[in-house]
């Protein structure tokens, strides 16, 4: 059965911190491919900050060209409306991922705002949860908050996953929580960078740099 990854988000613009953080976690977890799922209308992000639905899909596609164990979705972006995770779980268990393993990457941030998500209990009935403590921000599974969280959709516990990356036989129901690198590369910052015309190397893929620049993108206006 395949395990696939699942990391979804605006991706405005995806920079190689989203690139590296999905590879270590496909290697820790041992996963066949990490889908990528840019958001056509997130939620919780301010609008008038997005690049376009295609913009973002085409630029995360031209970042994961190349690379056997990465796949982009437009899964989304064919949906109208807001981009729900939940929404998102069900049509690929509906699809080419009936039955295959689904793991919801989840930054530790997102996972302690997951009560705010739409039917929060259903997700994690579709895809198993992982957590990824972001570095310098600590993240305490045994703190009240992320307590309350496990018991509200339905978990039993957090497995932490150690660097060895030899994953333990998984509880029916818990919460990985694999630590990963991420590198100190901010969205808003590569946006800012953007509109004031600086260079995005060694941030961005090349590919993904030349496309902003082609297509002006977070300039003034654009």
């Amino acid at each position: 059965m395949a395990r696939i990854g699942i990391l979804g988000g605006s991706f405005n613009p995806i920079h190689l911190g989203h690139l590296l953080l999905a590879d270590e976690i496909r290697e820790r977890l041992n996963l066949d491919q990490v889908l990528f799922v840019p958001a056509a209308l997130p939620p919780h992000k301010p609008r008038h900050e997005l690049a376009s639905p295609e913009h973002r899909y085409a630029m995360v596609g031209l970042a994961v060209a190349g690379h056997s164990g990465f796949a982009v979705s437009d899964l989304e972006l064919r949906r109208p409306g807001p981009s729900y995770t939940v929404d998102t779980l069900l049509e690929l268990r509906r699809g080419t991922y009936s039955s295959a393993d689904l793991f919801l990457l989840l930054g530790s941030e997102t996972f302690l705002d997951l009560l705010a998500w739409r039917e929060p209990a259903r997700i994690a009935q579709l895809a198993r949860l992982v957590v990824i403590p972001r570095s310098g921000i600590p993240f305490d599974p045994e703190g009240e908050e992320a307590r309350k969280i496990l018991r509200e959709i339905g978990q039993e516990m957090f497995v932490p996953i150690a660097p060895s990356g030899n994953v333990p036989p998984l509880p029916a129901r818990g919460v990985l929580v694999v630590p990963a690198i991420s590198l100190p590369i901010s969205a808003s910052e590569l946006r800012r960078r953007a509109r004031e015309g600086r260079a995005l190397s060694f941030r961005v893929p090349a590919a993904v740099e030349a496309y902003i620049l082609e297509h002006e993108l977070y300039r003034e206006g654009t």
